[in-house]
């Protein structure tokens, strides 16, 4: 086949033909058919790309940018791959994490093996994520995380078409992988989806799935479970925060075994998570751990009583532990980590801190859980506020 090869690379040169037209050239160069066909079926030489609705062209120079195949030729053509990537991974454990909330349940739930689908929801950057990530990590369960966009479909959670070193392949997506694996596969900000992720309802029933395009019936392994993640509980955002927050089918909510509400961590968990949050960074301070999470406390409650348009989140607190490692100083790492709020929040949040610094402000429990306690709004000039 050796010889054979040599005579029609050297015949075809750069162009790219048909099998009946390479076939002719042979026949010039004294090849028969059936040697011609050899080169041409052994996938080894030439390089082939679909024309029109029938057949295919054939070159030694691989095409730059070879054309998809048509939608008849798929069945026939395309290959299916599921390979173990980094889609699908047992997560490190974080020394400094604090177990919290429902911590402990999501932990038993994994380790039961059993399907149990749980729907868990709470206000932005209280934790949610890590909670199970972390979950997985101290069961060393395999993990996939998807996280759900306006625009995700069908073709981003089951799998579609794609277009790989010039060949038409059906990828599996990472729903069917995280089945295959038996692993936990987490859907983040689930409220964040349109009604395109109704194609999940089946998955949530722990059914086997069919994907549609291939044909081929995937059956969910031992151990595979489903936990969502929102910041909603599925009837859209209320107060207008969550603005990408949709209304979800109650179809599909009532599919998940489990709804849990995760609120904000208490003051002593906080503290305690902060400080953990310093100590990675060699910045420990717990005087500042202390007042950051008693300002964060009094913005909250402000926050529910309509007080303010803004609210500090754990996440942002960690946020600006790790800009206090690196600036120093305690306003400074502060207004690095608000300066995205208005001016006049981030100014009444800078004068908040500034007190409760200088001892002049602490927590009263009564005070501020007290939703008329703060009528209004605040007013970065009315010293009365604080």
């Amino acid at each position: 086949m050796t010889d054979t090869v040599k005579i029609l690379k050297e015949a075809m040169g750069e162009k790219s033909l048909s099998r009946k037209d390479i076939i002719a050239l042979g026949h010039k160069n004294g090849l028969t058919t059936e040697s011609v066909d050899k080169v041409i079926y052994s996938n080894k030489y030439l390089h082939r790309t679909p024309k029109g609705a029938r057949g295919y062209t054939y070159s030694f120079n691989k095409p730059v940018a070879a054309a998809p195949a048509p939608k008849a030729e798929f069945a026939l053509s395309t290959s299916v791959t599921s390979v173990k990537s980094e889609e699908v991974y047992v997560p490190s454990v974080v020394p400094e994490y604090v177990k919290w909330g429902q911590s402990r349940n999501i932990e038993m739930i994994i380790r039961s093996n059993e399907f149990f689908p749980v729907y868990i929801s709470g206000p932005s950057g209280n934790g949610k994520t890590m909670m199970i990530e972390q979950a997985c990590a101290r069961t060393k369960t395999n993990y996939v995380r998807v996280q759900i966009t306006p625009e995700t479909d069908e073709d981003d959670l089951i799998g579609g078409f794609r277009l790989i070193n010039g060949e038409t392949v059906f990828c599996k997506g990472p729903v069917i992988k995280a089945m295959e694996e038996g692993a936990l596969l987490l859907i983040d900000e689930i409220d964040r989806g349109s009604n395109k992720i109704m194609c999940l309802q089946g998955v949530l029933e722990g059914n086997p799935v069919l994907i549609k395009k291939t044909g081929e019936v995937v059956h969910p392994a031992s151990g595979f479970n489903v936990i969502a993640t929102a910041n909603t509980k599925g009837r859209g955002s209320e107060d207008g925060r969550f603005s990408a927050a949709t209304i979800i089918d109650e179809a599909f909510l009532e599919r998940f075994v489990s709804a849990i509400d995760q609120p904000w961590p208490t003051k002593a968990t906080e503290v305690k998570i902060l400080k953990n949050h310093m100590s990675k960074y060699d910045a420990l301070d717990e005087d500042f751990a202390d007042k950051l999470t008693t300002w964060s406390s009094i913005i909250r409650k402000t926050f529910e009583a309509d007080g303010v348009d803004e609210v500090i989140s754990t996440r942002r607190l960690c946020h600006i532990a790790k800009s206090f490692a690196i600036f120093n100083d305690r306003l400074t790492a502060i207004n690095m980590c608000i300066a995205r709020f208005d001016e006049d929040t981030t100014t009444a949040f800078t004068d908040l801190y500034t007190k409760i610094d200088a001892g002049e402000l602490t927590e009263d429990e009564d005070d501020y859980s007290n939703p008329y306690a703060h009528e209004g709004r605040i007013d970065p000039d009315d010293d009365s506020r604080w």
